[in-house]
């Protein structure tokens, strides 16, 4: 049987199965179905979920296609990153401190999503406590190299085809970082702009959920119904967007698969009418993946892990343990010095995207590394993160070993639906597509 034949209702996006199910040409039952096929069949190599029900989502499906359209997500299949919780499945965050823990009340997020109508397939895999001691899960492109993490299952999930869209969360670079590594899109929002409540924190100031999925306007839908917002259509822009090339001063310690797609998307947006120009960070901003990275994150960490620490220490991972290690030898001066440094270039960033729409940067430091042990380095996001601006990553290009290498976008606070529509301009021009969903295995 050829690939074509084999394809199912799981491989469709979330608007597509929106429009279909509206239009009566599916039911909520068939793609839930189609979703858990394609899990069975895949999970024992992928292992992107840590909870996963079948009878629990059928039920689900099964109820939605009884009733009026509830909302803008009727029957579509979302996974939930495991630190998120949810009523009906243990919500474990990758640690055996909480083995079994069952939360009485959805998280915000989730609650919006099922109010919405959405079918929750289950909890995907997270590095213990959204750090950076890795899940089992592996790369659906190469199951020897690492899918990123902390929301390891959400993107190797998403783009194994297993569901549509699934959440993710972001304190240095959770969410772009392995939609980069496995081909799909990845979105952060502008800090707070999705509600926290039933998140396990792990630095609050900067901790951001995501939507991973493999369509911009998935992730402008997706957005809208966790905004509590109207969906409309994406926006399209009546001129071509203004871009500025902002290599940052990680460059040098980006690969040359990186630098070589941050580079040609740069000249083949400028070919394609964009207006293109290189954008130097001041001085002020030097040091800043660092401060976010380190001083702010682990300090953060160290109050937000304190019962863990003080309780069940033997428990934690060697990575865990240096986290809150770091965070405790840190003074809270160093920590208020740090905040005052971003404050300043928060400031200083109306003046860089002055005539500027978006930036260009890279997104990771190359393709995703060989092997389970670690999941990458996140500071090429890690200093968006901390400025609370939006950003997203665009699947366009491959590396030497065929593997997926994002870009990123960045846009000013507030600025998201302004990123939405130059990423689908850009996407239009460079987009590379049959990156999005894996070989069908």
């Amino acid at each position: 049987m050829d690939a074509k034949a084999r394809r199912g209702l799981n491989e469709l996006t979330v608007t597509e199965i929106v429009a279909k199910i509206a239009a009566g040409e599916m039911t909520c039952e068939a793609v839930t179905r189609d979703c858990i096929e394609r899990n069975i069949a895949r999970e024992p190599v992928v292992k992107a979920w840590v909870k996963f029900n079948p009878e629990l989502a059928l039920a689900q499906a099964h109820a939605l296609d009884r009733e009026p359209r509830r909302g803008a997500l009727h029957g579509v299949p979302i996974g939930i990153k495991d630190v998120i919780d949810t009523f009906d499945m243990p919500t474990e965050m990758g640690s055996p401190i909480y083995r079994g823990y069952r939360p009485t009340a959805d998280a915000a997020c989730v609650a919006l999503l099922r109010r919405a109508g959405a079918v929750i397939l289950g909890k995907t895999a997270t590095c213990e406590l959204a750090g950076m001691a890795p899940a089992a899960t592996t790369n659906p492109h190469d199951p020897a190299h690492t899918p990123g993490g902390s929301s390891s299952g959400s993107a190797a999930a998403v783009a194994d085809v297993m569901v549509p869209a699934a959440l993710g969360t972001q304190t240095g670079g959770s969410v772009l970082r392995p939609s980069s590594f496995c081909g799909v899109f990845g979105y952060k929002p502008t800090y707070n702009t999705f509600n926290k409540a039933g998140l396990k924190p792990a630095a609050e100031s900067i901790d951001t959920i995501g939507w991973i999925a493999r369509s911009i306007e998935d992730i402008a839908l997706l957005t809208a119904v966790l905004g509590m917002d109207e969906p409309q259509p994406l926006r399209s822009i009546s001129a071509a967007p203004r871009i500025g090339l902002c290599r940052t001063e990680l460059w040098d310690a980006a690969q040359p698969e990186t630098k070589s797609a941050v580079e040609n998307a740069a000249a083949a947006l400028s070919k394609a009418g964009a207006v293109v120009r290189d954008v130097d960070l001041p001085g002020e901003f030097t040091g800043l993946p660092a401060l976010a990275r380190g001083t702010i994150n682990h300090f953060e960490r160290a109050a937000c892990m304190a019962f863990e620490w003080d309780n069940h220490r033997g428990a934690l991972s060697p990575q865990m343990r240096r986290y809150i290690e770091n965070g405790l030898k840190t003074s809270r001066v160093d920590y208020v010095a740090a905040w005052r440094r971003v404050e300043q270039c928060r400031t200083l960033l109306l003046k860089v995207f002055d005539g500027i729409d978006v930036l260009l940067t890279p997104c990771v430091p190359g393709e995703a590394p060989k092997g389970l042990a670690s999941t990458g380095d996140p500071s090429m996001q890690a200093m968006w993160t901390a400025l609370h601006t939006p950003t997203m990553t665009l699947p366009t290009h491959r590396g030497p070993n065929n593997l997926p290498v994002g870009i990123q976008l960045v846009a000013q606070r507030y600025g998201d639906d302004r990123l939405f529509a130059c990423a689908r301009w850009i996407w239009d021009r460079i987009g590379a597509p049959d990156m999005i969903g894996v070989s069908r295995v």
